[in-house]
């Protein structure tokens, strides 16, 4: 997805749109009017002197919101307060601002749904009769989501649990559990990860324990997304239960949502054959056209990013087809969208529908958009007709459209759109020879980008992007651009910068919230280290060197990105201890070569202690203290760490003769993982090295380890036990004797020190973690626990290693830390030398994949 957001603002107005329909039943409306449900609202509203009442107007607004017809719905809802205001009636005069907040909300209108909200609450505030407990559990539901919106998670939260009691008391069940919901991603956002999930949890055994019922139907539906949006595991359980209480109730206008949902996480799960049976199902059990839409629309997607065309073909013009004949709404609006934009992603697109067909179906769309008012659509939809244009190498009409997209999200303050747009312009002055306009245009769409970390806007699912797709293409052309030809030492500085606020945009997208912010400037760290920062384009393999008041310095080799990566995944497969090991001094050399061999050639690392490394892709991959000069290995020259980029928690030192440990542990077998019999000597070695505390085995029980991480001093963690890290965050986890604790609750755990708050750690190891091989993704999660963690230095293995070798290698570690002067970095690189000189562990495989990441010294 192209942002992941902390609060999924789409299923927070689901369960809006539920808890608003019953506030119109409860409120204390003066008459009830029926409005035909078959009303489409295609054109503006002219309605008669009998339609001139205020309940008329409250429900049209209702009516035209469920349509996705927002601007109308404002207008209705704002006519109904000035009616209401005229009667006296204070109570729905509130109750219509609510609403109207809501509707300001969808068109991106924020100060003035903050107004519409702020003059609801004083109403609400001095009613008399007191309001109803359901129009003070609307508002503040509605008030909620925009002190989220603003950053105020703490407040939002309180505003949540107001608004869960008010809807207890009104007897609203939906509503009280969408509050919880809502609850718990407000914990998220705050990263109180174990907290969320345990509200998480009770919200599950609540609905478990209601009668069947759509309410109920309903609340697992949100609650699997809610868990599909934050990476947990138990989406598809809850989603097949409300799909099996929704079919034996025969709740039928549920049942192809659930479908639909269950299909899009089977893709996640990257299940292609498991979603294709349930978006079949969807389309089949649907009982409305739209419904009917998104699930054709869905097998249409997955047919093409599963390289079917032949598949897809069929489907074009029958979806185009029921596009066109689809009333006018947000819904529809982007619904064509994301036909176009799924289109303009296929290679094979004019085979499959001709661009006129595209290009028309986007200036329908635009026209469309206007008419409703919604510019969001509008721009998305001159953003993709401009794709079309640019997919035909129409240039000039494809910089118009991306221009006048990028102005009107500008206007809207929109930097999802903003990021897509200015993107969009710069590939096309790139194309046309304009670098310093393609440059400003890539710097726009950066400078987006990063402002899109901590908004809790949610971009409209129909329209995500993968991060691969759509974020990190942007910081890599915009690198490519500044390094060609001989950079100045002004691009070579705002690459360097690029560079980093990729990594950081990596770990965003892989936790799923944003990380740290730039704590200290990791060449400022040590004089005596050198950055290295190399970055793989198509055509090359960038390299930015960075050392403390010196000029940064810029190295490149011509090689194509296929090469790069074909020769790094090589050397990978070499380092298995059965592999040729000439042939691996081979591949290790080259990429010596690459990377090494030129400093040294300039003798710019003559003074050089340590080499601090903010790897890229596959190079993550790869134990670069092993690589070969033809004589030594890296690690026999220089003390090797890893950074995250800025992300830097600046460190105290450590007290050489006074360290204090916590060493956990689990030797024996456990939940399908192997025993590691040498480590009880490992723990052991630890404990009369350093001042310990232990827990192993029985002891070692999440519970027990977060008490002990309360009550301790330690301000080194080390932990001997299975870990995996995954490319999937819901996959990534440490081994615990009474189960799995997941890289956010461990985060969770590790940081609350209780009265110790300020005592950060300063070391975290674990000694036998496994990350998923060749998955540069997956070596991300060693990094996101690092600096979620908040440990100011994480040591961790690339692949699990012989549990004897790896206790040998952590007793030389731990023995060289307590002398004095010594660094983290240069104990760890005194430790490996041990294993290569004096053990019978001397092959790179057992030693190199141990790696020092964050600060060094």
């Amino acid at each position: 997805m192209l942002f992941q957001i902390k609060l999924s603002r789409w299923l927070y107005i689901i369960l809006s749109v539920i808890s608003l329909c019953l506030a119109i039943a409860i409120a204390p409306v003066k008459a009830s009017l029926q409005v035909s449900t078959t009303s489409t609202f295609n054109a503006p509203l002219f309605i008669s002197q009998s339609f001139s009442q205020p309940t008329h107007w409250l429900e049209q607004g209702r009516k035209l919101y469920r349509l996705g017809r927002f601007a109308e719905a404002v207008t209705a809802w704002e006519t109904a307060a000035q009616q209401y205001n005229i009667q006296g009636d204070r109570l729905n005069v509130a109750l219509s601002l609510s609403y109207l907040s809501l509707a300001q909300q969808e068109l991106n209108q924020w100060e003035a749904a903050r107004l519409s909200m702020e003059q609801s609450l004083k109403l609400l505030q001095t009613a008399t009769p007191p309001a109803d407990a359901i129009l003070w559990a609307q508002a503040l539901n509605t008030q909620a989501n925009l002190q989220l919106h603003s950053g105020k998670a703490e407040i939002a939260l309180e505003s949540w649990q107001q608004a869960q009691k008010f809807y207890e008391q009104a007897g609203d069940t939906m509503g009280s559990l969408g509050s919880q919901i809502n609850q718990a991603q407000a914990l998220q956002s705050l990263g109180f990860y174990r907290r969320s999930k345990q509200q998480l949890e009770a919200i599950a055994q609540k609905l478990k324990a209601m009668p069947n019922s759509e309410i109920k139907v309903s609340g697992l539906r949100s609650l699997g997304l809610t868990l599909q949006t934050i990476g947990d595991g138990k989406t598809q359980e809850f989603l097949e239960e409300s799909l099996a209480i929704a079919r034996k109730i025969e709740a039928k206008p549920h049942l192809s949502s659930i479908l639909l949902s269950l299909g899009k996480n089977a893709v996640e799960l990257q299940n292609p054959s498991a979603a294709l049976n349930y978006f079949e199902q969807a389309e089949q059990v649907a009982t409305n056209s739209g419904d009917r839409l998104q699930a054709n629309l869905a097998r249409f997607k997955l047919f093409l990013n599963h390289d079917k065309p032949e598949l897809a073909t069929p489907l074009a013009p029958q979806l185009l087809q029921q596009l066109k004949t689809l009333p006018t709404s947000h819904t529809s609006l982007y619904a064509a969208i994301n036909f176009v934009a799924i289109l303009n992603g296929s290679e094979n697109n004019s085979q499959i529908l001709p661009s006129k067909d595209r290009a028309q179906l986007m200036a329908a769309t635009v026209q469309s958009a206007r008419q409703i008012q919604d510019a969001r659509a509008e721009a998305y939809a001159l953003y993709q007709w401009g794709q079309v244009y640019r997919r035909t190498q129409q240039w000039l009409e494809a910089k118009q459209l991306a221009q006048q997209s990028l102005n009107i999200a500008r206007q809207l303050q929109a930097e999802d759109i903003i990021a897509q747009s200015a993107w969009q312009v710069g590939q096309l002055h790139k194309q046309q020879g304009e670098i310093s306009q393609a440059i400003s245009a890539y710097t726009e769409a950066v400078k987006a980008l990063k402002a899109l970390r901590g908004d809790l806007v949610a971009v409209n699912p129909d329209v995500q992007f993968s991060f691969r797709q759509s974020v990190e293409p942007v910081y890599r052309e915009l690198v490519g651009l500044l390094l060609d030809g001989q950079p100045s030492q002004a691009a070579l500085v705002q690459a360097r910068e690029l560079i980093e606020s990729l990594q950081i945009a990596e770990l965003d997208n892989y936790l799923r919230e944003a990380c740290l912010d730039k704590t200290q400037q990791i060449d400022q760290v040590d004089p005596t280290a050198t950055v290295i920062y190399p970055i793989i384009l198509p055509d090359r393999l960038a390299l930015i060197l960075s050392h403390v008041k010196q000029p940064l310095r810029y190295y490149v080799t011509h090689k194509s990105q296929v090469e790069i990566e074909q020769t790094l995944d090589n050397l990978l497969i070499a380092f298995n201890p059965v592999s040729d090991s000439k042939e691996r001094d081979r591949l290790s050399q080259q990429v010596y070569d690459w990377l090494i061999r030129p400093m040294e050639v300039d003798g710019v690392l003559q003074d050089t202690k340590t080499l601090v490394f903010v790897l890229d892709g596959k190079l993550r991959n790869i134990p670069i203290a092993a690589l070969y000069d033809g004589k030594q290995y890296l690690i026999e020259k220089y003390a090797v760490a890893l950074s995250p980029g800025l992300q830097l928690m600046a460190a105290r030192s450590l007290q050489h003769d006074n360290i204090k440990a916590l060493v956990g542990g689990i030797s024996q077998s456990r939940t399908g993982f192997s025993a590691l019999p040498a480590v009880e000597v490992e723990v052991k070695h630890i404990s009369k090295t350093v001042t310990s505390s232990t827990l192993l085995n029985q002891e070692f029980t999440s519970q027990a380890l977060a008490a002990r991480m309360k009550s301790s001093s330690a301000d080194v963690v080390h932990l001997a036990t299975h870990a995996k890290f995954s490319s999937r965050l819901e996959n990534t986890f440490l081994v615990t004797w009474d189960g799995q604790v997941n890289i956010k609750d461990l985060s969770e755990i590790l940081k609350n020190r209780g009265s110790n708050s300020s005592n950060t750690i300063e070391l975290l190891v674990l000694s036998a973690c496994d990350t998923a091989a060749g998955d540069d993704r997956a070596v991300l999660g060693i990094a996101g626990l690092a600096v979620k963690s908040g440990a100011r230095s994480t040591i961790a293995t690339l692949w699990s290693v012989k549990d004897k070798a790896a206790a040998m290698l952590m007793t030389r570690f731990y023995n060289r830390l307590k002398q004095p002067g010594i660094t983290k970095a240069e104990a760890l690189r005194q430790a490996q030398i041990d294993l290569i000189h004096q053990t019978d562990f001397y092959d790179p495989f057992f030693w190199s994949a141990f790696v020092l990441v964050g600060n060094w010294s």
